[in-house]
C-alpha cells in the first residue's frame, strides 16, 4: 500500500522571533516493513543553517537554525511511503518469561536491539501500579503475544480517548490513574507496564491512514501524529507493533516515523526560540492511499 503523507505544522507568535533552533523528526525511514519512495521538507522562513543526521535509535533528524525575524514558522513535510507489513507471526505458545530471559542475556547493542528498551526512561518510568495492572494479563507461562494482546484490549475497553484530559508533559501514572488521555499516554502506560515485567518495549511515532477502508471504523488519532508500542517477542518473532489506542496490531494502516525509549526520543519537533509573548500551534495531517478512488490527491513537495 503506497501512501502520500502530508504533515504541516504552523507556529504563530505573539511577538517577533529573532532566533530559532529546531530538531525535526518528520522524515520516515525505510525498514523491513516500509519503503520510503520520496520525501520533501520545507521550512519557512528559510533556515540559515540546516543539516541531517541519524539519531541513536536510527531515526532521521533535520536540525535547522533560523535567524530571520519572523512571527510565524511553517514546517511542511511530505512523503510517499510503500507500507508492506506482513501478517504477524502470532506464536502464542512462547511463554513471556522465556522472552524476558532471552532479552536479559542478549549481547546485541544495535540501535533496535532489545537491550536498549528494557529499562525505565525519563518519560516512561517504572510505576508499581502500572506494572500490577499489566501483570493481570501475564500469568505464569502464558504466551507473550496472547498476553500483550489482552493487555492492549483491556486498555482500549477501560481507558477513554480524551484530547482535553492530558498534554504533552503528562506523566504516565497521572494518565493511568485518570484512565484518560491520548495515544501518547496510552503508549507510555503500556510501555511502563511491559518494562515493569522485564520485557523490552519501544515507543513508536508515526501516522495512521486518514480514510479507513470501506466497512472499517476510523481509527483514533488519524488526523495527528500517532503513537503506539513495539514489543520484542523473542529471538524468532522479533518486534511486533501494538496500538493500545485502537486495540489493533500495527500493520498496513501504520506508517513509522521514528522509534525510541519514549516520546522524548522521537518528538516530531523540538527546539528553542528567542522571543517574548505567547505562541499558538496548528498541526494538519493527511495520510491518503495513493490508489484509493475518490480520495483527495495531495500535492507533493
Amino acid at each position: 500500500m503506497i501512501y502520500r503523507v502530508r504533515h504541516r505544522t504552523t507556529y504563530a507568535y505573539e511577538a517577533e522571533v529573532t532566533f530559532a533552533r529546531c530538531v525535526l523528526r518528520l522524515t520516515p525511514r525505510s525498514s523491513a516493513t516500509q519503503t520510503v519512495l520520496q520525501t520533501s521538507l520545507k521550512v519557512s522562513p528559510e533556515p540559515t543553517l540546516a543539516f541531517d543526521r541519524v539519531g541513536p535509535f536510527g531515526e532521521l533528524t533535520t536540525t535547522v537554525v533560523i535567524e530571520t525575524p519572523h512571527k510565524a514558522l511553517v514546517i511542511d513535510a511530505h512523503a510517499r511511503v510503500d507500507v508492506n507489513s506482513p501478517a504477524s507471526r502470532l506464536d502464542f505458545g512462547v511463554p513471556w518469561e522465556d522472552v524476558r530471559a532471552q532479552a536479559l542475556r542478549t549481547a546485541d547493542l544495535d540501535a533496535q536491539a532489545p537491550a536498549n528498551f528494557l529499562y525505565p526512561s525519563v518519560r516512561a518510568p517504572l510505576a508499581p501500579a502500572i506494572t500490577a495492572y499489566a501483570r493481570a494479563s501475564f500469568p505464569p507461562a502464558r504466551g507473550v503475544l496472547a498476553a500483550a494482546t489482552e493487555l492492549m484490549g483491556r486498555m482500549r475497553r477501560e481507558f477513554t480517548y480524551d484530547a482535553e484530559a492530558t498534554d504533552v508533559s503528562t506523566a504516565p501514572l497521572e494518565a493511568f490513574e485518570a484512565r484518560r488521555g491520548v495515544c501518547q499516554d496510552f503508549a507510555h502506560i503500556m510501555i511502563c507496564g511491559l518494562r515493569g515485567l522485564g520485557l523490552p518495549a519501544r515507543y513508536v511515532s508515526g501516522f495512521l491512514r486518514t480514510y479507513p477502508p470501506s466497512g472499517r471504523p476510523r481509527l483514533e488519532g488519524a488526523d495527528a501524529t500517532h503513537a503506539w508500542v513495539c514489543l520484542w517477542c523473542g529471538e524468532d518473532t522479533g518486534w511486533i507493533g501494538f496500538d493500545p489506542t485502537n486495540d489493533v496490531l500495527a500493520q498496513d494502516d501504520h506508517i513509522v516515523l521514528a522509534s525510541g525509549r519514549d516520546y522524548a526520543d522521537v518528538a516530531p519537533i523540538d527546539g528553542i526560540i528567542l522571543a517574548p509573548g505567547k505562541q499558538t500551534l496548528d498541526v494538519e495531517v493527511d495520510v491518503v492511499p495513493e490508489a484509493e478512488l475518490g480520495a483527495p490527491r495531495l500535492a507533493f513537495g
